[in-house]
C-alpha cells in the first residue's frame, strides 16, 4: 500500500453560508491529495501528460461525517491500497480536521488512457517501478 499525507487551508471562498466547506470542494480535496500523493513518489502528473498519459475519473463515492470549517488546516491521508492493474486504480482519500478528527471519506475510481488514443492504458513502467516497493517488498 502507498500513503501520503499533504494539507490544504480551507478557503473563505469554498465555504458555504454557514462557513463550512461546501460539499463540492471535498472531490477538489482528493485531487490535491492524489496529485501530492504522486509528486511524493517523484513523478507528477505533468511529467504523466508530457509523456502521453491522462487519468480520469470514472468513480467517486464520498462520505460526509462532520463538517470542514474556514481557515481550518486539512490534512489529507492518500492511499492507494490495491496495485493498479487493468487501466485502473483507486484512491482513498481520509480528510481530518486539525484536531485530528476523521471528518471525510472518499475513494475515487481512474482509468489511464493515452492522450491521443483515449483508449486504456496502463501507467508507464517507470511510475510502476516506483510504486512496487510498497506493494511488493521482497520483489515481484
Amino acid at each position: 500500500m502507498y500513503e501520503s499525507e499533504t494539507a490544504i487551508r480551507v478557503r473563505y471562498g469554498e465555504t458555504d453560508q454557514m462557513g463550512y466547506l461546501y460539499y463540492g470542494h471535498y472531490a477538489q480535496y482528493f485531487e490535491v491529495g492524489r496529485a501530492e500523493s504522486f509528486r511524493n513518489l517523484g513523478y507528477s502528473y505533468s511529467r504523466l501528460e508530457a509523456e502521453g498519459i491522462v487519468i480520469v475519473v470514472a468513480e467517486l463515492h464520498c462520505r460526509y461525517l462532520r463538517p470542514l470549517r474556514y481557515d481550518e488546516l486539512v490534512t489529507i491521508r492518500t492511499s492507494l491500497r490495491e496495485w493498479p492493474e487493468n487501466s485502473r486504480m483507486q484512491f482513498h482519500a481520509e480528510l481530518f480536521n486539525p484536531s485530528g478528527e476523521l471528518v471525510h471519506v472518499g475513494v475515487t475510481t481512474l482509468v489511464v488512457l493515452d492522450r491521443e488514443t483515449r483508449k486504456k492504458t496502463s501507467l508507464p513502467d517507470p511510475l510502476l517501478d516506483l510504486l512496487r516497493p510498497y506493494f511488493f517488498p521482497g520483489g515481484t
